[in-house]
């Protein structure tokens, strides 16, 4: 498994400090917590670096399916400028959260996945790198918790997928979401099977053996020492 971390766990270390911790590790990845404070920074140190970079766009009041056009406008705009960023480092792909849903009604919720789906199509039109959806935990606010929904932003808009093993352990649907079409990486990380924890992986109820149907992953914890831990246990599978 082609393997990585991310800067969650060394939230605004230097990026040389990142880097180094990569390569001493032995991790092939890094995938850049890409909020606001973070995406402003001067990355360019991440450009030639040696590693696979990706970047997960920011997620803190974000909402790219919102009703309120206002909201869903400047949430679509910096996921644009994250794919701009991007492009100036080298990385490989931004991870997009699909949105929420204030009242999870079902007309709601269908007029939020159409919003979602515009405005991932937004975001691909306007950037150059990959643009991949994420699948999200069981709470009721969340689209594309859902084998079925997840798939529908991706046949509608071509996108990519992160499956996030925790986020699907929730649900009770992930075998089915290792099993879609041009997943671009996976982020690692276990649970309860009720609470969306990311704990160490082995320290929760997920079927470690699924890890095995994974090719390329981000283990995204918000502990550097949890990290080394999962990244052993995935070594002793």
């Amino acid at each position: 498994m082609k393997l990585g971390f991310t800067t969650l766990a060394v939230f605004m270390h230097p990026n040389s400090e990142i880097i180094n911790l990569a390569k001493t590790h032995g991790f092939e990845i890094i995938e850049i917590l890409g909020e606001q404070m973070i995406i402003d920074q001067d990355n360019s140190e991440f450009k030639d670096c040696g590693l696979d970079i990706r970047i997960h766009a920011a997620t803190v009041d974000i909402n790219i399916a919102s009703l309120n056009e206002g909201i869903r406008k400047e949430s679509v705009r910096q996921m644009i400028h994250a794919g701009q960023v991007a492009e100036e480092i080298g990385a490989k792909t931004i991870t997009v959260h699909p949105g929420i849903i204030g009242r999870n009604e079902p007309h709601l919720r269908e007029m939020a996945m159409e919003l979602s789906i515009e405005s991932y199509g937004e975001i691909i039109d306007n950037t150059n790198v990959e643009v991949s959806a994420e699948n999200m935990p069981v709470r009721g606010k969340f689209l594309g918790n859902t084998v079925e929904e997840i798939e529908r932003i991706q046949e509608a808009t071509g996108c990519s997928l992160t499956i996030d093993t925790g986020h699907g352990n929730t649900c009770g649907n992930l075998e089915e979401m290792l099993s879609l079409k041009n997943i671009s990486y996976c982020h690692l990380n276990d649970n309860d099977g009720v609470k969306d924890q990311h704990i160490t992986l082995g320290e929760g109820t997920m079927d470690l053996n699924l890890l095995k149907k994974i090719d390329t992953a981000i283990i995204e914890l918000n502990n550097f020492d949890n990290i080394l831990k999962s990244k052993e246990v995935i070594e002793n599978l």
